[in-house]
């Protein structure tokens, strides 16, 4: 055959930004954004972000200028992940629960352009700015964005230079929005969640967006016309790529500022959502809620973050949630491993179903390669015992660290991206997780995976939430220290005694806790995932347990 070549009609880059243009030919009478008593319309919308990213033109920003944005899932949120590349820019969502000296590193990291502050978040980007170097003289321009839901009002916006609203309301609506000159240029900088104590900045380009969004809707089956509720934040990894999904496929998008057992509910009555998203303890707080009751209608949601315990995920179906489980990383854009589902596992014990969907999965359809390997690269036997690290390659895999080489480096190695999460891989091909590589207890040279033990602590009726982490052992080098909080209104609290004999009935003898903490909340970041490494300076600040005191 001879030899074709591409041409400028099939090598258009690919990019998600697309989406929005389809959306309002398609949709554009249907809602694309709820939130409180505000409605906007698919062709609304793309005109709103078509404004915004004109305005931001006028304002200077073009290509490869960092434009960041601290904002919960409020309908601004929403516009910007498609106006700031719209402009040609590098979208940064920072999370808003990060303390001020960490987002004051992020905004100098990135060389951030400009920042979009949403009202509740303006003291802690002042202070945040306020730690910058005297000698760092150019400072990023600040937008504000109000919302008259929240009380107090803001009065004082003198350190911004517009408002969000006077942005969108200045700009062409006829802009024709930047396309990137290659598939490859940077389109996202994300910054891992703060489970550690410095965090990266992950690198992602329109060709990858485009590929997990894609691949996210297939894998979840998403039909057209989603109602989808925003449990999951937006600034965790762009939620996991819906922004850009649901708008492929003109669903309606309820915003909500906090998480609140309660308001999920209601609104989940209210506006007959069909698709939500959240980490193991977003399942976890719907179950334990007082305001929980069968739903009227199912309601697809997919978990991912942390290995959720099976326990968890009985409760939550119990309810009428049907659970989907994932497995992604802020490097991979999204979830690239699914529990794909089989048909013959509906006739199984309801126990069995939740302890097989705990499992990872199998890649999605667009990932090219997932295995798990020793410490020479080799394949690990499928048996569901031998511990590896958890590999991959594929086109959403990240382009790598901003100014981290060294880190990029560290974590692509002979042609995969190395996760730092070790599994095993079973006998069916399914790949399970069973810790953090850092998170791996060794007692007396038997390796623990603190995820097995917490998935047994979280089967005790009295117990809300679990972490367990590596405590020194004068006799055993490291011994697992449980932490754990209760459920409200547990009539009769169990003692340290009384969980430690539970796990002695429910696990085997050297994978018991040899120190229960009882605590009110563990501490989150504002994701969902424990941040243990608080709780391993806990443990550490305890000092070594010694065989007197056992």
């Amino acid at each position: 055959m001879e030899e074709l070549k591409p041409s400028a009609a099939n090598s258009s880059p690919l990019t998600p930004l697309g989406f929005l243009d389809r959306a309002a030919i398609v949709y554009g009478d249907s809602p694309s954004v709820i939130y409180q008593d505000t409605t906007f319309t698919w062709s609304q919308t793309r005109r709103r972000c078509l404004q915004l990213a004109s305005t931001l033109s006028s304002l200077g920003i073009r290509r490869g200028h960092v434009v960041s944005v601290v904002a919960p899932n409020i309908p601004a949120m929403y516009e910007l992940q498609f106006a700031v590349p719209f402009a040609g820019a590098i979208l940064n969502n920072i999370n808003t629960r990060l303390d001020a000296r960490t987002v004051s590193v992020i905004l100098r990291h990135s060389k951030s352009t400009l920042v979009f502050v949403d009202c509740a978040s303006r003291d802690l980007v002042r202070q945040a700015l306020s730690l910058f170097p005297s000698q760092h003289t150019k400072r990023p321009l600040l937008i504000f964005i109000n919302d008259p839901t929240v009380q107090p009002q803001i009065s004082s916006t003198v350190d911004f230079i517009d408002t969000y609203e006077g942005l969108v309301n200045k700009g062409n609506p006829t802009f024709e929005w930047i396309r990137p000159n290659n598939e490859w240029d940077p389109m996202i900088l994300n910054y891992t969640s703060g489970t550690t104590s410095s965090p990266k900045g992950v690198v992602h380009c329109h060709r990858g967006e485009f590929i997990i969004t894609v691949d996210t809707l297939i894998d979840w089956a998403v039909p057209k016309n989603p109602i989808f509720l925003w449990t999951l934040p937006i600034f965790h990894a762009n939620g996991w790529s819906f922004p850009w999904g649901i708008a492929a496929v003109g669903g309606t998008n309820i915003c909500v500022r906090r998480f609140d057992a309660g308001i999920v509910y209601s609104l989940i009555k209210r506006h007959q959502v069909t698709h939500m998203c959240g980490a193991p303890v977003v399942l976890n707080m719907l179950t334990n809620s007082p305001d929980n009751k069968p739903l009227e209608k199912p309601v697809h949601i997919m978990t991912a973050g942390a290995p959720p315990p099976a326990a968890v995920l009985h409760r939550t179906e119990s309810l009428g949630f049907l659970v989907s489980h994932g497995y992604g990383l802020t490097e991979t854009g999204g979830l690239v491993v699914t529990c794909a589902w089989k048909e013959k596992w509906n006739r199984l014990p309801a126990t069995e179903r939740a302890r097989l969907k705990a499992r990872q999965g199998v890649r999605t359809v667009a990932m090219t390669e997932v295995d798990v390997v020793g410490p020479n690269g080799e394949s690990v036997k499928r048996n569901g015992l031998t511990v590896g690290e958890i590999v991959m390659k594929g086109g959403c895999v990240m382009l790598g660290y901003l100014n981290d080489p060294e880190g990029t480096r560290n974590c692509f190695k002979n042609g995969w991206f190395y996760t730092g999460d070790v599994g095993v891989m079973q006998e069916d091909g399914y790949l399970e997780i069973k810790d953090r590589s850092k998170d791996v207890i060794i007692s007396g040279g038997e390796n623990l995976s603190s995820v097995e033990v917490e998935s047994v602590l979280y089967g005790h009726p009295a117990v809300n939430e679990a972490a367990v982490v590596a405590r020194d052992d004068e006799y055993w080098g490291e011994t697992p220290c449980a932490f754990v909080s209760l459920k409200e209104g547990v009539k009769k609290k169990p003692t340290e005694k009384d969980i430690i004999d539970y796990c002695r009935e429910n696990m085997p003898h050297y994978m018991i806790p040899k120190t229960v903490v009882f605590k009110e909340e563990l501490p989150k970041t504002s994701t969902g995932k424990i941040q243990k490494f608080i709780l391993r300076q806990i443990a550490k600040q305890m000092g070594p347990l010694s065989q007197s005191r056992l």
